[in-house]
């Protein structure tokens, strides 16, 4: 049987969840039995390729423009689409910025901040431009499966992941999976 192509992007995140993806610890020479991880944070590839992947999953909450078209891009070119992780999920932390307006966020960072040295928010063509909100996944894409957790569990990760690879939808209900794994 021909493996299954696998893509992960992180938005706006601190790169816990990606590496909880590494406590799977073991079971990770399982998956890539399965898996060919075509792009990926851990591999430094940034797109899902063209042809499109099996299960695409996206962590990090969604903050700027160009997470917006990374988020587009992945459920355009996944089967199977992943908001991994309390961020992706819900928005997690990084929707605080929400209290404020995103003209007050970067005059704080880079106007008023103690570590401030020349006083102006930087724009450059490189930078992109912040959302006026922060989002979840689900916020601007449709979303097959919901795995929250800060970082998620690996026993879930390695649940949700076997049961894509043998075909069937992950049904994640109740604190059993959520918060002990299979085995707790």
């Amino acid at each position: 049987m021909a493996k299954l192509k696998l893509a992960t992007q992180w938005l706006e995140e601190c790169a816990g969840c990606h590496m909880s993806i590494l406590d799977i610890d073991e079971r990770i020479v399982e998956l890539l039995k399965h898996v060919e991880l075509t792009s990926s944070p851990l591999t430094d590839l940034k797109h899902p390729p063209e042809e499109g992947v099996d299960i695409g999953i996206l962590s990090g909450a969604v903050g700027n423009e160009e997470e917006v078209q990374d988020a587009r891009e992945m459920r355009a070119r996944a089967k199977t689409l992943i908001a991994f992780g309390d961020c992706a999920v819900f928005g997690g932390v990084c929707t605080l910025r929400n209290f404020f307006t995103k003209d007050e966020v970067l005059r704080r960072a880079y106007v008023e901040a103690e570590s401030t040295m020349d006083g102006h928010v930087p724009e450059h063509e490189d930078l992109s431009p912040l959302t006026e909100r922060v989002m979840s996944v689900g916020d601007v894409v449709p979303v097959d499966v919901y795995l929250p957790g800060c970082p998620p569990n690996a026993d879930t990760i390695w649940y949700v992941l076997s049961e894509l690879i043998a075909g069937r939808m992950p049904k994640l209900e109740g604190d059993k999976t959520l918060k002990y794994g299979l085995d707790g």
